[in-house]
């Protein structure tokens, strides 16, 4: 598995441009509300999934998103999905759960899970990711996300994802 290293590394070999910041550990949306307010840029939440067909799935989405699961699986062209299991996703992508990021897939052999980013944060000028710990933050352009899974061997896509409403 790679390190953190050997994603600054990349990130410099590509050229993108990144700042990050250090932070308390967070598990959860709720607690990385506490540490976001001074972070600028879109943040995020990630969902690792695996459908009825057995294919994994690693979404990514702004993180006030409430992602309609029901609706998901029509909008990125797969079955029906449930989390996927922490030891799959340790397997797969080399991150336990709570430190979930598009940029554990420099672990992840390609083909072995389809990353999906939500089709706002492709496009925004500053997408705020983990650094494959949940002790940081990272701001880079959501372009250089995938830019940076391309890189890696990964074919990203790109949709709107369906929410729900807010509670």
């Amino acid at each position: 598995m790679r390190c953190e290293a050997g994603l600054h590394d990349d990130l410099r070999v590509l050229g993108i441009a990144y700042e990050q910041d250090e932070h308390i550990a967070v598990f959860t949306v709720e607690e990385s509300r506490l540490v976001d307010a001074d972070i600028p840029g879109a943040h995020t939440k990630n969902l690792f999934l695996k459908d009825t067909g057995g294919e994994f799935w690693l979404v990514t989405v702004p993180a006030e998103a409430r992602v309609d699961l029901k609706g998901l699986p029509k909008a990125i062209g797969c079955k029906r999905v449930s989390f996927g299991m922490a030891k799959d996703m340790e397997r797969l992508i080399g991150i336990a759960p709570g430190s979930v990021t598009p940029l554990a897939m420099i672990n992840a052999a390609p083909g072995s899970v389809t990353v999906v980013i939500d089709a706002g944060l492709a496009e925004a000028e500053r997408v705020n990711v983990h650094p494959l710990r949940n002790t940081g933050t990272i701001g880079l352009r959501g372009g250089d996300i995938l830019r940076a899974l391309e890189f890696w061997g990964h074919r990203p896509m790109t949709a709107p994802i369906p929410t729900k409403p807010p509670e």
